[in-house]
């Protein structure tokens, strides 16, 4: 597939880019403060187990949550109607990325409109 000609007038210069990234940084961690402000006491410890951040990529909100053990795993595991619920204040497009210590760390990614397993 080859990608379509556009113009260097039609492309944003250096610049804008740099500057987008640099705004969208701003919003993904000012989105992490406020997502963490806005979580109960116990779900705070979960999260303060594993490595976690929010990554927008096409206009997408996702929770990206790398767990390195088998207990942080299981316990962000029992969390995420809770983290979906959440989530949804943030953003209509969301989803959640969690990375387990087994299976490569092939992360597990579920959109907040999909019902929970457990839910079902």
């Amino acid at each position: 597939m080859t990608k379509p000609y556009l113009s260097p007038d039609d492309l944003p210069s250096f610049k804008t880019t740099q500057i987008s990234e640099i705004l969208l940084t701003q919003l993904e961690e000012a989105t992490k403060n406020s997502f963490y402000l806005a979580c109960d006491k116990i779900v705070k410890i979960v999260l303060s187990s594993c490595h976690w951040y929010f990554k927008i990529q096409s206009g997408i909100l996702t929770l990206v949550l790398v767990c390195h053990d088998i207990n942080s795993y299981q316990n962000v595991m029992t969390t995420v109607p809770h983290l979906a619920e959440k989530l949804k204040r943030f953003a209509n497009k969301a989803q959640i990325s969690i990375s387990s210590p087994i299976n490569n760390g092939i992360p597990w990614v579920m959109s907040i409109d999909e019902p929970y397993p457990d839910e079902e």
